[in-house]
């Protein structure tokens, strides 16, 4: 694809949990990174979200203590499937991470772009 057709809504995608053992220090800067990579697609056009924008602070009103606790599982993966259902692409980033892959291939499962990489990305006319 050498142009998108108009603006894409992108959901980027990334470990979030996986590798940090829950460190609060390494939980942030992973959200930092999907926010570098949102930034780069804001700035190329297209609409970037991520689920942990919308699922974390909801978190918090909800009460939850800790990643993987039950307000946790609750919320924060339901988000981020409701929202790649809006979504019309995924930008997987980052290392390994069952969330993001299973956002991957539910989004091809729906037939919906898939970039790995943000230089495959087109920009939005």
């Amino acid at each position: 694809m050498a142009t998108a057709p108009r603006s894409l809504m992108i959901l980027v995608a990334g470990p979030y949990r996986s590798g940090t053992g829950d460190d609060p220090h390494k939980l942030e800067a992973n959200v930092r990174a999907m926010n570098q990579a949102a930034l780069v697609l804001f700035r190329a056009g297209h609409l970037p979200v991520t689920g942990e924008a919308l699922a974390l602070p909801l978190l918090e009103a909800a009460g939850s203590t800790q990643p993987g606790d039950p307000l946790f599982r609750e919320i924060f993966h339901p988000v981020a499937e409701q929202l790649l259902a809006r979504c019309d692409a995924v930008l997987r980033i980052g290392g390994p991470s069952e969330g993001a892959d299973q956002m991957v291939a539910q989004a091809r499962a729906q037939g919906k772009y898939v970039f790995t990489r943000l230089a495959d990305v087109p920009a939005a006319r």
